[in-house]
């Protein structure tokens, strides 16, 4: 289970997975134009979905102590580090954005729900929002001991935030929790089947 392969592990491990996440992060975003990063932290994953899929990419952060003072990618894709609060972010335009993703962020989040309604706004109709994390009795835990969450809070949080098609699963060893989801593309919120229905065959609880 997860606690007991996280005792294994190396310390370093989510250092030695970064890259593979970022991979798979650009994969399931491919296609997206705009692309909000919130709590983009030194904006490493800004800086790769610019650079490897030249996407239109802004990162949000309360703290800009981290943000690069270059921002151009190697191939001269510029991109965006803004200092907000991801709960009232007014530089953006209501349904403006392909994708959201929210990187080691939402367990940092002191009021994720209102943080998920502005996801939702500036969401096109159809826009994914991804979630990746670290998951409750993961080697995060050991590490670093702080209040993450399990996959079926994510599933639960994302429900009730009014977003459809939610998958939750752990990847990596079990390790990184992995959650995804849609906003309806008719503008209605979905009607609720449970977050246990809402992890689906590959969903982990």
């Amino acid at each position: 289970m997860t606690a007991s392969t996280a005792r294994k592990l190396p310390d370093d491990f989510y250092d030695r997975v970064k890259a593979d996440l970022h991979a798979r992060i650009g994969k399931e975003l491919r296609l997206a134009r705009r692309v909000l990063d919130l709590g983009c932290g030194a904006c490493d994953l800004v800086r790769y979905l610019a650079e490897t899929y030249r996407q239109k990419v802004t990162g949000v952060d309360v703290k800009s102590a981290a943000f690069p003072r270059r921002r151009v990618s190697a191939n001269g894709v510029r991109f965006r580090c803004v200092r907000r609060s991801a709960v009232r972010m007014a530089f953006v335009r209501d349904d403006s954005s392909d994708a959201v993703v929210m990187m080691w962020a939402l367990h940092e989040m002191d009021r994720p729900r209102a943080v998920l309604a502005e996801v939702r706004r500036a969401l096109r109709p159809g826009g994914e929002v991804l979630i990746v994390d670290f998951p409750r009795g993961s080697l995060a835990q050991k590490l670093w001991d702080e209040d993450y969450y399990r996959p079926v809070e994510v599933a639960r949080l994302l429900e009730e935030a009014g977003f459809a098609d939610v998958r939750v699963r752990l990847i990596q060893r079990r390790q990184v929790l992995w959650a995804r989801a849609h906003r309806p593309v008719d503008g209605n919120p979905p009607t609720s089947k449970g977050p246990l229905h809402a992890m689906g065959q590959s969903g982990t609880v």
